[in-house]
This record gives C-alpha cells, structure tokens and sequence, in this order.
C-alpha cells in the first residue's frame, strides 16, 4: 500500500486577506463577490465568521445577519494565486508526486520518500509547520492509504491537525461518515444513495455491487470500492499537465435575460472569449455546447457534433444559437455558458468538402486574429461588436485563466 497525503489549507481565501490586512484580524471576515454583479455570496471566511455560523455559498445579506460587524473583501485572486504556487512548492519537497486539486489543496504521494523524512506523519506535521512559518497560513493534513481517505482524513480535523486513517482503523474512522463525505459523492448522487437506504460510507461499502452498478454505473463501483478502501487511484507528477479536452466559458448577467437579443449578445461574447482560448492552446473543435440557467436556477443544455472542426467567434456563435433556438423556452435567463469538445490540433489536415461549408472559415480565423491584435494593443474596447456598445448586461473584466493549479 501506498502513503498519500492531502493537504487543505484552511480559509484559504479569507487567511490571504487577513496576512494582507492586519487590521482584519480578530474580526469576522468574509471574502465575497459583488452584490451589484449578482456574485455577491460568500466564497470564504475566517474561523471568526465561521464561529458565528456564516457558510460558503451565503449571500452577503444572510452573512451579515448572522455576523453582525462582519467584514466584507472582494476577491483578489492574483494574490491567491501567488500563495497557492508557493504551497505547491513547499509540497514538491518532500515528493515529486504532487496532484493539484483546487488552488488551495492538493495531493502527495510520499510512498517512495517516507524513508528521508519519517513516515506519513512526520511529513504532515512538518510540511503543517513550513506552510504556517513560511505562509502564516494554517492547514489541515490527512494521511492515508488511498487518495480518497488522505482526503477524507483533511476534513476531518480542522483547522491545523493531521488526521492519520490506516488499513487497520479506517472502518472505525470513516465508515460511521454521512456518505457525502466521501469525495466524489455529490448531492444527486447522495439522493440516489439514500432512496435504497444508504446513509453512511460503511453502508456504502457493504451494499450489494450490482445494486450500485445498476443505479450509478462504473463511478458507482469505483466508489464502493473507495469506502472499502479499495480505491488505488494515482498521484499524477507535477510536471505532468492535465489534457485539455473541453474550452468553456459562462458568465452570469447583471440582469435577466429577457429578449432573444440580451441573450445572443451574451453568446457572441462568450464566443469571443472561447476562440481566444483554442487558438491559445493551439485548438479547433468538433463540438458545441450550450447551456443555459434561469433565473429560478433550473437549468438547461445541449451540445451538437459539427461535421468539421471550427476555432472562429462566429463559427461557435452561429451553432450556439442553433442550440439556443432548441432549448430555450422563452424565460428569462440567469446565466449562460458556452463549451467546445471534441479537441484537434489546429494544424490537423481536415477532410475537403464538396461543398462550401468551410468557404468562409479561414477568412473568419484571420478576422479574429487581427481583432485579438488590435485589443492586445490598444485595449478591449478598440474593437466590439454593435450589440456590446453601451452593454449593461456584463462586465468586460480581465477574463485571462485563473487556474493556479494548472501546473
């Protein structure tokens, strides 16, 4: 058996904010989008705001109520994402096998160092200390002998503890847990769990495979073998990179959505933002997404197969609105998001068509390069659509890929 580590630091967003800004300190504090945008929810809080019962995912008038005096700090996240890359780089010394899992938390596969350092432990309770000395930040450790218990055992205790889960005491550790404790476990799949009365993870492990199977499928079985601790999951290098295999973008809008044209506007943006990114990562796709949330939060989504690869604004716009045209029934909408799959490399030779369906398609990726270097030069606004002018349904913000655990 393997020696995993998992690594949550605690409050992450909320401690950044308060190393920042001493003066936040001994007060409750709350990192929280802008109510003006329709972000304006609590996305951390310090163990001061979490003592007064505030939760993640709480609006700023429920935080408030709660936390009277509370502080409110929009996000900074290139700041976050300066601490994070210093976490990971602490955690790279004491394994080469470190997996990204958020911008605050990851895993460590030390089986093949526990020698140099002293056993699974040892290395939670000294890299505990390195993050606090060298961050200020505390953070909890959960030391196991699959990935998902290392996580597990992160939660567990909390803040600034290692939690040890083994081979021999795991049932008595874990298997009294709610099931959705169990990563990988979300709500739909909790409810699905709990119409055939399983509740806990030891029950999990104990029902009958081919009633999982049936009602989940494959991730039903991985995670069964998960709560027996059978799951034998890797712990991918550092220097491996993930595959990208989709391109997305959604953004909520500051207002409803009420006209077809408040919405097409929005996707020909989102557009704009998805091409940029598969000629960044040397792109075409072959397939589109999209979806879309109304303001009662009910969602909707469909994607379609493109008989060629596309990489231009308006290519993806057009089949959007072919989607749009399927799925939307007339409501106003909340949120929409666009997504490209179906990933080729951009200097792929393609199939020649008969006909003229790709007649325009090299003209139009020249036409967005051109405007991409324009914008890159004189700024966002030398060039817009028509439909953008004097738009209040978004915010035109730096939009570049926040993905700090994008190693």
């Amino acid at each position: 058996m393997g020696t995993f580590l998992h690594i949550d630091m605690n409050n992450f967003y909320a401690s950044v904010e308060c190393i920042c800004d001493p003066s936040l300190r001994g007060l409750p504090v709350a990192v929280a989008g802008s109510p003006e945008k329709r972000h304006g929810v609590v996305l951390a809080k310090n163990e001061i705001a979490k003592a007064y019962g505030v939760k993640t995912g709480d609006t700023v008038a429920e935080a408030a109520a709660k936390a009277p005096g509370i502080v409110f700090v929009p996000p900074r996240f290139d700041k976050y994402d300066k601490i994070s890359k210093k976490m990971f780089g602490i955690c790279n010394r004491y394994t080469c096998f470190v997996e990204p899992f958020g911008p605050d938390e990851c895993w460590l596969d030390c089986t093949q160092t526990i020698k140099l350092f002293g056993g699974g432990k040892a290395i939670a309770d000294e890299l505990r200390s390195r993050v606090k000395d060298e961050l200020g930040i505390t953070a909890s450790v959960g030391v196991s002998f699959t990935k998902l218990f290392a996580k597990l055992g992160s939660d567990m205790k909390k803040p600034d503890a290692t939690t040890v889960i083994t081979e021999n005491d795991f049932r008595e550790k874990v298997w009294g847990l709610g099931v959705a404790e169990l990563c990988g476990v979300g709500r739909h799949t909790e409810e699905k769990l709990h119409k055939i009365n399983v509740y806990t993870i030891g029950e999990l492990a104990r029902s009958d495979e081919r009633v999982i199977k049936k009602l989940l499928g494959k991730p039903g079985v991985d995670l069964r073998k998960a709560a027996n601790g059978e799951e034998c999951g890797e712990v991918r290098e550092a220097i491996t990179s993930r595959e990208v295999k989709s391109v997305s973008h959604g953004l909520t809008a500051l207002r409803d959505l009420v006209t077809r044209e408040d919405i097409v506007t929005l996707i020909c943006y989102l557009s704009e933002l998805v091409a940029a990114r598969l000629r960044k990562y040397g792109f075409k796709a072959s397939g589109i997404y999209l979806g879309i949330r109304y303001t009662d939060l009910t969602r909707n989504g469909k994607q379609l197969a493109l008989p060629f690869p596309i990489c231009s604004a308006d290519d993806i716009a057009d089949n959007a609105r072919l989607l749009l045209d399927e799925i939307h029934d007339g409501r106003p909408l909340r949120s929409v998001d666009v997504a490209t799959f179906a990933l080729s490399d951009a200097c792929a030779p393609v199939q020649l068509s008969m006909f003229d369906e790709r007649k325009h398609a090299e003209t139009d990726e020249k036409f967005d390069r051109a405007i991409e270097s324009l914008r890159l030069r004189y700024g966002k606004g030398c060039v817009m659509r028509a439909s953008q002018i004097n738009n209040d349904i978004y915010t035109d913000k730096d939009v570049g890929d926040f993905l700090p655990f994008k190693r």
